[in-house]
């Protein structure tokens, strides 16, 4: 599904903000949006904070926007509340302001969606022994980023947790969950938030992690302590890496997005707003326009739809 774009944008001037030029997800939103720029004639220029959680670096950024005179802005906020007072500010001035993966006013996936899968997954996989199981949540950062909380919440949704608030993180009183803790969304992250958790239970047998990054660091921590063989690991992002990391059992299953189609797509919106001040509509009953997940597993699972690795390779990135 895609936007009707104009043949040129010649002279509209476009930024991408993402959290990070480093984590393969955003690499190739930049590379989408780069390539559909220079298909449109459009004039992108791209900034992304120093590592996810960087709101400071956005914020200036989209002050440059402004002062530019861009026409439009993608971003995938670090700080989707803290960066508010100024998307308002550039939407005052004019400016249209999508938000790409991480809600505002997005083209982006249903992250919700993709917790859901990966835990309606990781329960259909456990079977009765769901039931018994010991949880643990790598997360993103203390600030519970929107993407981080429909992530962890979708999960806990498709797993069959009570949720409790499902606006927050961590509230729950499941006697499965030994705990949270966060990753920045890499291996370092993930590897020490691993080794943070086993200290609080040894038993514990399922994980679910903010991204494929902060899987694999969690899977080296296991294996360290020889346990990577008692431990299903969940994900979402679906790169090349990550899907790899599926087929070699490092990864049980990820839910699969499309950074380079939501880029593509919100530089054509931008084009377009402005040709005519046309703006994009949401997918019918969502309140974003949802460019698809899809679960990826070698292992499939009764009643969760998903494709398999060499599917997932096909569509991968990174």
């Amino acid at each position: 599904m895609a936007f009707a774009s104009s043949a040129s944008a010649a002279g509209v001037g476009a930024c991408l903000i993402t959290k990070t030029d480093t984590n393969p997800f955003f690499v190739k939103m930049k590379e989408g949006a780069t390539a559909k720029a220079k298909e449109l004639g459009v004039d992108l220029k791209t900034y992304a904070g120093k590592i996810d959680g960087d709101s400071e670096s956005q914020v200036a950024a989209i002050e440059s926007c402004i002062a530019d005179g861009a026409k439009g802005i993608l971003i995938t906020a670090s700080d989707t509340k803290g960066i508010v007072p100024t998307v308002k500010k550039a939407r005052d001035a004019g400016l249209l302001v999508i938000a790409l993966d991480t809600p505002l006013d997005p083209i982006a996936t249903d992250n919700l969606e993709a917790g859901k899968l990966i835990g309606a997954w990781a329960a259909a996989t456990l079977g009765d022994k769901a039931k018994d199981a010991k949880i643990g949540f790598l997360d993103l950062t203390p600030s519970q980023p929107t993407v981080d909380v429909l992530r962890d919440q979708g999960f806990m949704m498709g797993y069959g947790i009570d949720v409790k608030d499902a606006n927050k993180i961590g509230d729950e009183d499941d006697p499965r969950i030994v705990g949270h803790d966060v990753t920045n969304g890499n291996e370092e992250g993930g590897r020490k938030a691993m080794e943070n958790l086993l200290q609080k239970d040894n038993t514990i047998n399922v994980i679910h992690t903010i991204n494929e990054p902060a899987a694999v660091g969690a899977y080296q921590a296991l294996k360290a302590v020889g346990l990577e063989k008692q431990v299903l690991i969940v994900s979402v992002d679906g790169g090349c890496p990550g899907v790899k990391s599926v087929t070699e059992g490092v990864i049980g299953a990820t839910s699969q997005q499309y950074p380079l189609q939501m880029a593509a797509l919100g530089i054509e919106a931008i084009a377009n707003y402005a040709k005519d001040g046309t703006k994009p509509k949401p997918t019918e009953g969502k309140n974003f326009f949802d460019t698809g997940v899809n679960l990826v597993t070698d292992k499939p699972a009764n009643g969760v739809k998903s494709i398999d690795t060499k599917e997932g390779l096909a569509k991968c990135w990174g």
